[in-house]
């Protein structure tokens, strides 16, 4: 069982219900927000191991909602990737450039997205660590 939980910031309800559904089925703890003021609220109150914001939503963007996470040290080591349908090469850049961690293209399989969770958190699919599973599985 994964112990990890994800922050899921999303004003597309469709894409919000089943990123969430799928993540939970996976055994990931799901906070979902749906628009970056809801994203901050969130995050301080849940502490996520991973956030995944949508780059435009309404009330605040999930740009300027990165910036805030990120202008608190509490979220340093946190991964904050960018959920975007916008991921021209220019704007995939441009996201890196401000600080997101990664830029994930949408529509995205639901396995796509979990395995680029699964990736950017250091976990194998089985859920351990994918670091160590590597190591331990090298020849001496």
């Amino acid at each position: 069982m994964n112990s990890s939980t994800i922050l899921l910031v999303d004003d597309f309800e469709d894409g919000l219900d089943m990123y969430h559904e799928y993540l939970a089925y996976r055994g990931y703890a799901v906070v979902v927000a749906r628009n970056g003021e809801e994203a901050i609220a969130q995050a301080r109150q849940y502490r996520p191991d991973l956030i995944l914001l949508d780059l435009r939503m309404p009330v605040m963007t999930g740009t300027a909602a990165m910036l805030l996470l990120r202008a608190d040290t509490v979220f340093d080591s946190v991964p904050i990737v960018a959920l975007t349908a916008h991921a021209l090469e220019a704007e995939r850049q441009e996201a890196l450039n401000a600080g997101f961690d990664e830029v994930i293209s949408k529509p995205c399989l639901p396995d796509q997205l979990v395995a680029a969770v699964e990736r950017i958190l250091g976990k194998d699919a089985s859920g351990g660590d994918a670091l160590n599973s590597s190591l331990e599985n090298r020849a001496p």
